[in-house]
């Protein structure tokens, strides 16, 4: 989501910088553009839809041999010519590209306007640009950035180029990545190593709160006081192919360890608003139909695959929390039935593209029978995105593994933040609202602290490579999470398995069970664990194998498992979050063994737009 590239050398800028682009295109954008310094003075090119739209715009002749260019997926302001990337101050002396999102921006961009300052886009990006211009009257440009970023709330990764100081390239970071490549009287800066390892195999990463302040000949990063940190060179040892996947084997993998990232993403600017008696307790992209939402007397959530069983845990929060009769429909069997619907009904359509044929489908016929048409979208822009009243979107990034893994976690915590909306609006407490917010800030965190469990995780698939079969148990809210996880590893490893409410198994299932069966029971102490338990003790009598997901400190589950994986304790409602995580990893790891593509399963494909 988003790339950065710049250029400051002895060789003509525009191609490496387009060669850069190019290399950032699997990441996901709407739009791409470039700024080149020549003779001392700065030419901008910009285009919606591919880098290849942007060559078009560019004399081959292009002189210059500093620029910066971007490729942006919209998060403020649709994708268009006036929000593309490079942004500029208001004499256009200074350009400037950005990755992440500015929490005040707003707040920043009325004092600018006040100043005299005149915005040109709807993006938060370009109040950087105005900033700078502010500060660059009475100081250097290194000087002025600095000024500039210390008033930022958000992430910023960030590069800035100025017609005062036009032999210089000022990069910053806070939260998005940033890495400089070292080339010989030339580097190369860019969001993602993908497009420097054709130049250059020695790189020098940004941390946090560092500027680095780049020459043809010279490279100086401090942190924000000031003071010279000293980074070392690092050599690359990747293929164009492995950079492009973050140095991990498989999309699939890097995409399970950008859940911290993708969840905060979500999260992001978001969650103040329920711990805050200062706001009123909504999202912004609710805002508009905040009365119709008072007015709910029944949720319809419509989706497919991987998106339905998030409707499903989204039914039991919707329920529990919001006091709503929630129903999960398959978007492919809703327009086939007749569905009372009316103006007091809110359908929900998931997608993580937004063109999912069915869905899509699905909102067009719950419209022409005067629903409430809303959505929880990741592609910005996208078809669905644009026919339903409202919405919000993940903001996950691109997921190019074909199985569902961050599009699936962000996807859930917004389905969670919608329950805090519509239960304020009803009989939740301030307090209980602001515990769950509290509570879920914490979960990228905990996310973390399960990815280093996969070396752990790995030896169990191990253990498990030959099984033919997989029954995944589970109650409430991780009864969906069951059903995830049996779809993962039949995805991925293309092993049968079923998912099933663990109250269930004992009425059918339980038939299959014996030694070359295994189960998993996703078993956290919650309101239901003890009912959890009779049903491993089920299993287990009849020489079935367990794989155990356990609350830490569980000791009891270590005499019912044979294998445990111990997963950090949270609220129940937020357990899914965290619970799916070793599924997710378990299905990778049964893939990888088997010698299977897992970025792409046979028979499958990442955006179903056929009904």
């Amino acid at each position: 989501m988003c790339g950065i590239v710049g250029y400051i050398g002895k060789r003509k800028a525009v191609p490496i910088l387009i060669e850069g682009l190019n290399r950032l295109e699997y990441r996901g954008y709407d739009s791409a553009g470039l700024s080149v310094i020549n003779k001392g003075k700065i030419k901008s090119f910009k285009s919606v839809g591919r880098v290849s739209e942007l060559e078009k715009k560019i004399k081959d002749n292009l002189l210059g041999q500093i620029g910066i260019a971007h490729t942006r997926w919209a998060t403020h302001g649709k994708p268009s010519q006036k929000n593309c990337h490079p942004h500029y101050s208001c004499e256009k002396d200074i350009h400037i590209v950005h990755n992440g999102i500015i929490e005040n921006y707003d707040e920043l961009k009325k004092q600018l306007i006040k100043k005299g300052h005149q915005f040109k886009s709807d993006t938060d990006s370009e109040v950087i640009a105005h900033l700078i211009e502010e500060f660059i009257k009475k100081a250097t440009l290194k000087t002025a950035v600095v000024k500039a970023v210390k008033m930022l709330q958000g992430t910023y990764g960030v590069a800035v180029i100025s017609k005062k100081e036009p032999h210089k390239i000022i990069v910053a970071r806070n939260g998005s990545p940033l890495v400089i490549g070292v080339g010989k009287e030339e580097f190369i800066i860019a969001s993602d190593v993908s497009a420097i390892v054709r130049y250059t195999d020695e790189v020098i990463y940004l941390n946090d709160g560092e500027i680095a302040e780049i020459s043809e000949d010279n490279l100086e990063i401090t942190n924000l006081k000031r003071e010279i940190v000293n980074n070392p060179i690092k050599k690359l040892d990747w293929t164009i192919e492995k950079s492009q996947k973050g140095g991990f084997d498989h999309f699939m993998l890097k995409e399970i360890f950008e859940q911290p990232e993708s969840i905060r993403n979500a999260l992001r600017g978001r969650t103040e608003k329920f711990i805050s008696e200062d706001f009123l307790p909504t999202l912004g992209g609710l805002e508009s139909v905040t009365k119709k939402l008072r007015k709910i007397k029944k949720i319809i959530i419509i989706s497919c695959g991987t998106s339905y069983y998030a409707g499903l845990i989204g039914e039991y929060m919707f329920e529990e929390y919001a006091g709503i009769p929630t129903e999960v429909e398959y978007a492919s069997e809703f327009r086939y039935r007749k569905s009372v619907l009316d103006e007091t009904t809110a359908v929900i359509a998931i997608s993580q593209s937004g063109e999912t044929a069915d869905t899509l489908a699905a909102v067009r016929e719950a419209k022409n029978k005067g629903a409430l048409t809303l959505g929880i979208i990741n592609v910005v822009g996208s078809t669905i995105a644009r026919q339903t009243e409202a919405g919000t979107y993940t903001l996950s990034g691109p997921e190019i593994g074909v199985a569902s893994t961050k599009a699936f976690t962000s996807q859930l915590s917004t389905l969670i933040l919608w329950t805090l909306v519509l239960g304020r609006q009803r009989n939740m407490s301030f307090a209980m609202s602001k515990k769950i917010a509290q509570e879920l800030n914490k979960i990228p965190t905990k996310v973390e602290k399960i990815l280093k469990k996969s070396r752990e995780i790995k030896k169990i698939v191990k253990k498990y490579i030959t099984v033919k079969d997989f029954l995944y148990l589970g109650r409430k809210y991780n009864f969906p999470i069951a059903l995830e996880g049996a779809l993962k590893i039949k995805e991925i490893s293309y092993i049968h398995a079923e998912g099933y409410p663990t109250g269930e198994m004992k009425h059918g299932p339980i038939a299959l069970i014996d030694k070359d069966f295994p189960a998993l029971f996703i078993v956290p102490q919650d309101s239901i664990y003890e009912k959890n338990l009779s049903g491993m003790q089920e299993i287990k009598a009849r020489g079935g194998k367990i794989i155990a997901l356990a609350t830490e400190g569980d000791k009891k589950i270590i005499n019912l498992a044979d294998d445990v994986i111990y997963i950090p304790k949270t609220l129940e409602m937020l357990t899914p979050l965290i619970s799916v995580i070793p599924l997710q990893l378990l299905a990778y790891y049964f893939g990888v063994m088997k010698g299977l593509d897992v970025d792409k399963p046979r028979n499958l494909a990442k955006s179903v737009t056929v009904e």
